[in-house]
């Protein structure tokens, strides 16, 4: 596995736990959110560099796509 997928991983996997101890969300509706959001394709998409933030920015956009229903960066 090189540094670059494992570190995609890493933030997925604290994302989702962030979810599911801080926003109480159940851990398989964590998993779907992740997995089903426009948040992992930017984050499993290398270019986008995504996986260097730090997983609370991560777990906030994600926070802000499930809210919002669609997935916004306005740093970008």
């Amino acid at each position: 596995m090189d540094k670059v997928r494992a570190l995609m991983e890493g933030v997925t996997q604290d994302v989702i736990a962030y979810l599911v101890e801080e926003a109480q969300i159940p851990i398989e509706e964590a998993m779907d959110a992740m997995y089903n959001s426009e948040v992992f394709v930017k984050l499993s998409d290398s270019e986008t560099g995504l996986y260097r933030d730090s997983p609370a920015y991560v777990a906030a956009l994600l926070q802000d796509e499930l809210a919002n229903g669609r997935f916004t960066q306005s740093e970008v």
